[in-house]
């Protein structure tokens, strides 16, 4: 189990490509190339783990993109704080502003090595996941309300 700044246990139990795809011809000129961010935060109760997703779309001047990748990091989180995060209906889960920064950092420089893996020795290669201040993304605690499903699989939805 790891400890962050804010004290809550967790472990990184699995690392996923959830999409890649090199769409186009790598470009020549690499100094007009323009980096589309999207990330996202998923909850599976009944394991305790939470999903950070950051995905990273390439695109030429043209918004043409050229090469795409979407990783994912899942954590679980040790059982004292899990109920800590619980809001107070029980009905979402409730991660500090600080604590969801530094898991989706995480999951940002596993991208980015995930990145580096898939492309190596390929002209993709020269395209990088540059630093990221990933604190400025995330502005307030990130809120994964509990949505029911007919199965017992459970779905959320996040508010930042």
């Amino acid at each position: 189990m790891m400890k962050n700044t804010s004290g809550i246990n967790f472990s990184l139990i699995k690392v996923t490509t959830e999409q890649f795809a090199m769409i186009a011809n790598a470009p020549v000129d690499d100094k007009n190339i323009k980096l589309a961010t999207r990330f996202r935060f998923g909850v599976n109760i009944t394991q305790r783990n939470i999903g950070v997703f950051v995905q990273f779309i390439f695109n030429e001047t043209t918004n043409t993109p050229f090469l795409q990748i979407e990783g994912g990091c899942h954590f679980q989180i040790a059982q004292p704080d899990w109920d800590s995060l619980l809001g107070e209906d029980n009905k979402a889960v409730i991660l500090p502003k600080g604590f969801a920064a530094h898991l989706l950092m995480l999951c940002v420089g596993t991208t980015r090595g995930l990145l580096h893996s898939k492309t190596e020795n390929t002209p993709y290669n020269k395209f990088l996941i540059p630093l990221i201040n990933v604190a400025s993304l995330i502005e307030k605690d990130v809120v994964l309300e509990f949505k029911e499903l007919s199965t017992t699989e459970e779905i959320i939805s996040s508010k930042t």
